[in-house]
């Protein structure tokens, strides 16, 4: 049978899947010195977009025919060293959309009602004994933009029209979608009350979300983050939070995760979420279904069924 190096961990539904057709190396488990004597029987590779497939994995693996990724993030996988291989990569698109969406979702509606503020005041009696909470702050009618308009943040403006918003996108070329498209990301900022980050990671957007960006939006403002952590400053981030000039942030996800920065942990004006965007039961199946069908489609003629669009002219 063939070799798979599996990287990060897998559902038992995949490996009841993947064992019948491949010979299974989880690379956690490997001895010392594996890689370099049996590198070369690895054709394929199972791995997730946050652990991705590290430099000398690559090297050690010169017989590699496609990687299949758990997610639709991959910037932990070198595209281009694939494609200059001839190696494709799958990821999962599209079955995470509306999850990732609700995500976002939730973490708006729990800053604007103060969510998290009226639960802790609720187990600490307070209710009972100093009447009711503070008002908090609709989410109807707000003017939302949105950092990047591919599958997932339409599905969140598509969501989100029923809370009737006003919605702006920025990127970095104008789509055929229904909303105000701008140019230029400090633009949008001051243009709306919410931003939602919902964009690759990658070199190319580091620290998209800078100090400017986030004084654009204000001390009324709220930044949602349900992309990639290395996409908002986040040293920039917790000093607008701490000094006002930001109003609220909803994570998902970090530049050092799962480390969260202390300072930002004991914020009040934030919700933090442990990077569960895609993380629930039903959702994390299909990934995980889609994870395998790439690979068993390759297997068996050559086919990947999700590229990512780096090497999708091999398939």
């Amino acid at each position: 049978m063939p070799d798979l190096l599996q990287i990060g961990g897998i559902t038992d539904a995949m490996r009841a899947r993947l064992a019948p057709r491949f010979d299974i190396h989880v690379l956690s488990e490997l001895p010392e010195g594996w890689l370099t004597e049996h590198g070369d029987k690895i054709t394929h590779v199972a791995t997730n977009g946050h652990d991705g497939v590290p430099a000398h994995v690559m090297e050690a693996c010169p017989n590699l025919k496609m990687i299949g990724c758990y997610g639709v993030g991959y910037d932990a996988i070198d595209t281009g060293a694939c494609a200059a291989r001839g190696i494709p990569v799958s990821h999962t698109p599209d079955v995470l959309n509306s999850e990732v969406a609700t995500t976002a979702l939730m973490l708006i509606l729990g800053l604007f009602r103060e969510l998290r503020r009226d639960d802790a005041y609720v187990r600490s009696g307070r209710w009972e004994h100093d009447g009711n909470s503070a008002l908090t702050r609709s989410a109807d009618g707000r003017k939302i933009g949105i950092l990047g308009m591919g599958r997932i943040g339409q599905e969140i403006a598509r969501k989100l029209s029923v809370f009737d918003p006003e919605i702006h996108y920025h990127t970095r070329s104008a789509k055929d979608v229904p909303y105000t498209y701008h140019a230029n990301l400090v633009d949008m900022a001051e243009a709306v009350e919410v931003l939602i980050v919902i964009t690759p990671g990658g070199a190319a957007t580091h620290h998209l979300v800078n100090e400017a960006v986030l004084n654009a939006l204000g001390p009324d403002g709220m930044l949602i983050n349900v992309a990639r952590g290395s996409v908002v400053d986040e040293t920039a981030l917790i000093a607008a939070l701490q000094d006002g000039r930001l109003g609220q942030a909803g994570l998902d996800v970090f530049e050092a995760e799962p480390h969260v920065p202390e300072a930002l942990r004991q914020l009040d004006n934030v919700l933090l979420l442990p990077h569960v965007g895609s993380g629930t039961h039903e959702t994390r199946a299909a990934m995980g279904s889609l994870v395998v069908d790439n690979l068993l489609s390759h297997l068996d003629d050559g086919k990947v069924l999700t590229s990512v669009p780096e090497t999708a002219h091999l398939s």
